[in-house]
Formats: C-alpha cells, structure tokens, sequence
C-alpha cells in the first residue's frame, strides 16, 4: 500500500492570549497513518479535537512538533515546515478538504464556485462546467440555482454545493468534517457513495462522521482522537 498521509509525533496546544496566556494542550506525540483506498474515520467525543486533527492534516494550524505529511506528485511533502506557496500547491492539486460550512465571496454563482477548483488546476472551462454540472445534478441542486449565489440557500442546499465543490477535483486526499451533518437520508446515501467511489479511485480519505450507518458504510478503520489526547 502507499502511505498517503502521515502524520508522525505530532503535538498541538494552543495559547490564549486574551486569557492571561492560558496554555490548552490538544495533542502529544500524534501518529496516523492512512493510504491509498483507505477511508479513516475519526471517533472520540466532542472536544477531544477531532476537527482540530483535520486542520492539522491540512495546514490550517501548526503542529507545536512532529510532522505533517501529504504525498504530492510522488514525494511527501511537510505542511509543518513547507512554504505558503507549496501549501497552496499541495491544496491545489492533491488535498481537498469539505467542512461543516460554505464559506464564498459573495455574489459568486454556484457554477463558477463547484467548477473553480477545476479551472485553477488547468481545466478549460467548458470541460469544468460539465463535471459541476454532473455533480450538481447528482447532489439534486436544482438547476434554476446553478446562476445563483449559494449564500441565499437553505443550510442543506449550501453544504451539498460545498460537497460538489470538495468532491470535484478528486484530490489524491481529501478531508471530510461532517459532510453529511443536516442532509436528509437521500442525500446522505449521494455523499456515501461519492465517498466510496474516491476509495475505490485509490483516494486516501480521513473524515469524521457522527452518523453511525455513514461511519460504517464509508470507514475501512476507526481512529480514536480521545486515546491521543494529551494530558491538561
């Protein structure tokens, strides 16, 4: 198998400025390992830091120690120690990430915001259009909202075109926090299947699911956060 994703002795706390310095430990000595056609699901109880995990995983905080690795055109890349320009390379082309929430420049339509991902890694826009449409039409978008901006949709409408926009690219490994919180059974079933077909693509996936049968429909292993959780 070929690791994917590592990440290796990581440590994470944060320092509360605004609170006399209080200093609130997360993580110590963090190791998870997930490779390609593996879908790992997060699990722990709320506040272990399972989302705090996925920001690491993807850039957004920096670890205290350790190392995070993403294998990016055929080398493991260090988001710890690597450049803004490199992190936003490796975003680019190789680490997707579909929050809890949609977060656009308003104004924006729904097409161009699905297709972006697509266009900004070389695809022509007729071509991205095309596979935001498929998506859109998959994820029952109806298609009198594709000209318009998603920030005037329901809350379900609005993370189904995050899922479309998080799922277009196909990124080699991609991070899931939540992507079927709120969505009725139907759609759920979409989003499981999407998921299952980025594994069988050779994706490397590492998601948190509060949902029981999504966890058990989309996870090859379980990883408990709480079991790394360091100590106040």
């Amino acid at each position: 198998m070929t690791e994917m994703l590592k990440l290796a002795g990581v440590a994470k706390a944060f320092t509360l400025h605004v609170q006399d310095g209080a200093h609130i430990p997360v993580f110590d000595n963090v190791d998870l390992t997930v490779e390609a056609g593996e879908s790992v699901v997060l699990t722990g109880p709320s506040g272990a830091g399972k989302s705090t995990l996925l920001r690491l995983a993807y850039g957004n905080y920096k670890c205290l120690q350790g190392q995070v690795l993403v294998r990016h055109h055929g080398a493991m890349v260090d988001l710890a120690t690597a450049s803004p320009q490199q992190v936003l390379a490796v975003r680019r082309d190789t680490l997707g990430y579909v929050s809890q929430f949609l977060r656009v420049v308003p104004r924006v339509p729904t097409l161009d915001i699905v297709s972006e991902p697509l266009r900004q890694s070389g695809v022509v826009r007729d071509e991205a259009e095309a596979r935001a449409v498929t998506l859109l039409r998959r994820l029952n978008i109806p298609e009198k909202l594709w000209p318009l901006s998603p920030l005037t949709f329901s809350g379900g409408e609005q993370q189904r075109v995050n899922i479309a926009r998080g799922f277009i690219a196909r990124h080699p490994v991609l991070l899931l926090d939540e992507p079927t919180a709120s969505l009725d059974a139907a759609n759920r079933q979409v989003i499981v299947e999407l998921i299952q077909e980025a594994r069988e693509r050779g994706g490397a996936l590492l998601g948190i699911f509060h949902d029981a049968e999504v966890r058990t429909a989309v996870g090859t292993r379980e990883f408990d956060v709480d079991t790394i959780r360091a100590a106040a």
